[in-house]
């Protein structure tokens, strides 16, 4: 047995044992509080048992253990860990066994009943039966989960062992997918039990060749180089008779260096052998009772030495039987881990006393908070967060760098993805390679003026759309006058046209864009004032009135910005003014003079400084083709010219080509698509200069002088209706409550662990002292 009897200690090793009694007992109070507090305090020493389906890992626990109680078999036996604390005690004749609260797998009703209650030992079979049928028709397969078990048995060793999934050896190719997927599951299960530096691991091998690392090959992904890892060995009493020489067996039992490493914990493999066959009183049971199943344990490992004697020819060691067996693994792994325990005692004080202080101020801060739920200290209260709120949403804007860019700020691709993209009718859309800081990671003001600069930058580049000969001609129409055509009119039909039909989008996309990236203030805002210390977190309606408040703010604010920008866009495309949308008369000259012939841009040139045309230039817009073809022409060869004949019939044929005849002269086509060019850049250049500074204005502006007196008002109001709408008092003086009072009972846990860890940790110094001395 792995714990001598206590009638037949010494006083010195009668309190020893007290010592260490004491010390498991505070270490299961110690993991059973780490799993109420979702591990607050620090993981105990424990056994990991790793090993690929059908190793026997369920089978070896269960002989560690000295009774069964799990469902052993070829396949997938287990798919949740089981978590065995394990206690040494002689008056249990029977397992005592109960299954730990923190063990229930989601909310299940049944979880819930079973949990920290004493449990028959069917009970628990049933139980773990269940949940692997359960888990085996669900999508998931595994969980993580672990079902945690107090076990106390007169034939039990002082461990916990934890038993895991059996890694899965998935053949290749696209048929074995979900085998595959499986395989990959239980491994990062198993990667996550192990990981913890306090753990043992118990690495099963089935195989008689050591070369062989198959659930090594996992185990040292973690422990490179085995310093925590218990090799085992299984099954060894189908192995002898694969022996045919006795070198065989000698490299078996001692493998070399070569191809395992001597640093392995323990030095050797351990050789283990467990009997076949299930205790119960139904016909396929082999074991009547408990005491029938350990018999069979030690006459196995009686079998075992005998028959690798055999093999060798001579009498095994005492070193080497000290290596074979269920008896001498679980008296070397129960030893191991109270030395472990022991080890680790001094540090798990200054832990404890950390977790206290820790527990101490919260519980502090709550009776303060409970102490604070009156009227007029509410109200403070509040209007202390509304300017702290404040405070940080105008940093925000002006620039700081105390909110983390990895959790708040964006880049440029995930800016398009949630707040829209600036795309025209074409969809076009710049690269990002073009945008300054697109791959930088902003919020706030650097993140508004980035969208702004993008805004600039699309607008800015699109060109006039593509004008077609009949949009042309249906933009000719009739006069009310006459029939003639008037090809300035017809420029800026299809100009503004254009123009409200290329503008309009950008200016919803831009509007959306900046009031995203405004709303993205209000929870930067609540992330640094908790930074801070400034947010109340039971506070949680007082926090989403003020954000709820904050973002109709902003969304009325955008509206009427996008409405004032569109009362703009549609002044600029309803009439034409030609000082804005051409800047000037030269400019409109440059346009028209590229057009001309260069025999007729000297006379052109030559009648732009007659004084009667001058006076006439704005109201001559409408038929510009007669200035260089027609009149000005025969202007100046009528001076020059006293006959005038050939000017009269130019200007004839002017008028019938350009005023009379509706068929669309290519010098026609070409005039109208400058004029159409030179109109539409003009609102392009107005549009972008108007909106940005009616966002600028309109949009960002009233953040800053208007938002603290509507936020404000919005709070008195709420205050005259009702408080409790704004900080829910009762709720929150039940809440309060009960966490007062689940805080008074984690300090008195801590409390009482700390000083059995202090006084065990006497007690064992004490001891030291003895033995040194």
């Amino acid at each position: 047995m792995a714990t001598p009897r206590p009638e037949l200690l010494s006083p010195d090793e009668d309190e020893e044992e007290s010592a260490r009694g004491l010390l498991y007992e505070a270490y299961n109070e110690l993991q059973r509080l780490a799993a109420e507090l979702d591990g607050a305090a620090v993981p105990a020493p424990a056994v990991v048992v790793v090993g690929h389906q059908t190793d026997g890992k369920s089978a070896l626990v269960e002989a560690l253990m000295g009774f069964q109680f799990n469902h052993v078999g070829g396949g997938t036996k287990t798919r949740r860990p089981i978590a065995l604390h394990l206690r040494f005690n002689p008056r249990c004749h029977s397992p005592n066994c109960r299954l730990l609260a923190g063990s229930g797998e989601g909310d299940a009703e049944d979880d819930a009943g079973a949990a920290d209650r004493s449990m028959l030992l069917a009970d628990i079979q049933a139980y773990i039966e269940a949940e692997n049928k359960r888990l085996e028709n669900d999508p998931s397969q595994f969980s993580a989960k672990e079902i945690i078990i107090r076990i106390e048995y007169k034939h039990c060793p002082n461990l916990t062992i934890i038993d895991t999934p059996g890694l899965i050896l998935a053949a290749p190719g696209r048929k074995n997918r979900v085998l595959q997927s499986q395989a990959c599951a239980v491994e990062a299960l198993v990667h996550a039990k192990i990981q913890h530096k306090e753990t043992i691991i118990l690495c099963l091998e089935d195989c008689s060749d050591w070369s062989n690392a198959t659930t090594r090959r996992v185990v040292m992904q973690v422990d490179p180089d085995l310093v925590r890892t218990v090799l085992v060995s299984t099954k060894l009493d189908t192995k002898i008779p694969q022996f045919a020489r006795a070198s065989d067996v000698e490299v078996f039992l001692h493998p070399p260096t070569c191809v395992l490493d001597g640093s392995l914990l323990g030095d050797f493999p351990f050789f283990t052998s467990v009997p076949s066959g299930r205790v119960g009183s139904c016909h396929e049971a082999v074991f009547r009772s408990n005491e029938e199943f350990k018999k069979a344990i030690s006459l196995r490992e009686l079998d075992d030495v005998t028959s690798l004697e055999d093999k060798l020819g001579r009498s095994l060691t005492r070193e080497e039987k000290n290596r074979i067996g269920v008896s001498n693994l679980r008296l070397f792994l129960e030893e191991l881990l109270q030395n472990r325990y022991i080890e680790s005692v001094p540090s798990i004080i200054p832990l404890l006393e950390k977790e206290h202080r820790a527990a101490s101020r919260k519980l502090r801060k709550v009776t303060q908070e409970i102490s604070d739920l009156d009227e007029a200290k509410l109200k403070e209260k509040a209007r202390l967060f509304h300017d702290s709120f404040l405070t940080k949403l105008s940093l925000l804007l002006k620039g700081m760098v105390v909110a983390p860019p990895d959790k708040f700020g964006e880049t440029l691709v995930n800016e398009r993805i949630n707040g829209g993209t600036f795309t025209g009718s074409e969809n076009f859309q710049l690269p990002n390679k073009m945008m300054p800081n697109a791959g930088m990671r902003l919020y706030g003001g650097a993140q508004y003026h980035r969208a702004m600069a993008e805004f600039r930058l699309v607008v800015g580049s699109i060109k006039c759309p593509p004008i077609t000969r009949e949009e042309i001609v249906n933009a000719c129409g009739v006069e009310d006058i006459h029939d003639g055509t008037n090809y300035s009119r017809t420029a800026c039909v299809i100009a503004v046209a254009k123009a409200r039909d290329t503008f309009e989008p950008f200016l919803h996309q831009l509007s959306f864009r900046l009031l995203y990236i405004l709303k993205r203030l209000s929870p930067i805002s609540v992330f640094l004032l908790e930074k801070d210390g400034e947010h109340f977190s039971s506070h949680d309606v007082l926090v989403k009135r003020v954000q709820a408040a904050f973002n109709r703010f902003a969304e009325s604010t955008e509206q009427s910005c996008r409405e004032r920008c569109m009362e703009d866009l549609e002044s600029t495309t309803r009439y034409v003014t030609w000082s804005l949308h051409n800047k000037n008369r030269a400019g409109l000259r440059h346009f028209l003079d590229s057009f001309v012939a260069p025999e007729q841009l000297c006379a052109n040139t030559y009648t732009a400084h007659s004084a009667g045309l001058h006076e006439q230039s704005t109201g001559l817009n409408d038929s510009k083709q007669d200035r260089p073809k027609g009149e000005l022409k025969s202007s100046h060869t009528s001076d020059s010219n006293p006959s005038g004949g050939v000017s009269e019939t130019r200007l004839v044929d002017l008028l019938d080509s350009m005023l009379w005849n509706r068929r669309l002269a290519p010098s026609s086509e070409r005039l109208v698509y400058a004029l159409v060019h030179q109109i539409f850049h003009g609102i392009k250049e107005h549009f972008l200069v108007t909106t940005e500074l009616k966002f600028n204005c309109f949009l960002l502006m009233p953040i800053v002088d208007k938002l603290a007196a509507l936020l404000r008002e919005d709070l008195e109001s709420a205050f005259e209706d009702d408080l409790d709408s704004i900080f829910s008092v009762t709720q929150l003086r039940r809440s309060l409550g009960q966490k007062k009072r689940e805080l008074e009972i984690e300090l008195k846990q801590m409390k009482r662990l700390k000083e059995k860890f202090t006084e065990i940790n006497k007690k064992l110094n004490c001891l030291q002292v003895r033995q040194q001395a």
